[in-house]
């Protein structure tokens, strides 16, 4: 159970009603981690236009960003992002195989170079904060700028989703 009360529309402030209202126009729901961050109304109005920003509205090809963002989930042992994430992934083109493969990529002989690389730098930031100069290099032979970027904020804002849902302990969604 989530140690704090996850919210309804008729509990929340206007700032986060009109987001809650949005969802359900968009995707029929309003996700737990939204009512927890209601408590927070513009917090969870941000919260959700930069995840919907890092998501839907980059150049980096989706299906790498779902590898890192489950590479992320995998390594806070995030539940509820794992969840969310991995039927994205197979949305966005990575196969069972692949998905199953990430917590122990390494050992996995499923992903190709480049994916390979995003791992590696995903593990990199998630894990170190910094990252090699060898391996920033290798990531700068296959991605522009706009696209790093995006990866690097990625990491960093999926780790924070994922602490913030174990922090909180947020139950995940009635199917």
């Amino acid at each position: 159970m989530a140690r704090v009360r996850i919210l309804q529309k008729d509990d929340v402030h206007p700032i986060a009603r009109e987001m809650f209202q949005k969802s359900e126009d968009t995707t029929g729901r309003v996700l737990n981690l939204f009512r927890v961050l209601a408590h927070s109304p513009k917090i969870c109005r941000d919260w959700n236009r930069m995840g919907a920003t890092i998501l839907l509205k980059g150049e980096l090809d989706k299906r790498l960003m779902e590898l890192a963002v489950i590479r992320v989930g995998e390594l806070a042992q995030a539940e509820y992002e794992l969840i969310a994430h991995r039927a994205l992934g197979m949305r966005f083109g990575l196969t069972q195989a692949q998905i199953d493969g990430i917590a122990d990529w390494q050992s996995a002989f499923v992903f190709d170079e480049i994916e390979t690389l995003v791992l590696q730098y995903t593990d990199a930031v998630a894990l170190n904060i910094r990252v090699p100069d060898e391996l920033f290099e290798d990531l700068q032979a296959h991605f522009n700028e706009r696209e790093i970027v995006e990866l690097t904020v990625a990491i960093g804002f999926y780790g924070m989703v994922a602490r913030t849902l174990e922090a909180l302990e947020v139950d995940l969604e009635a199917p």
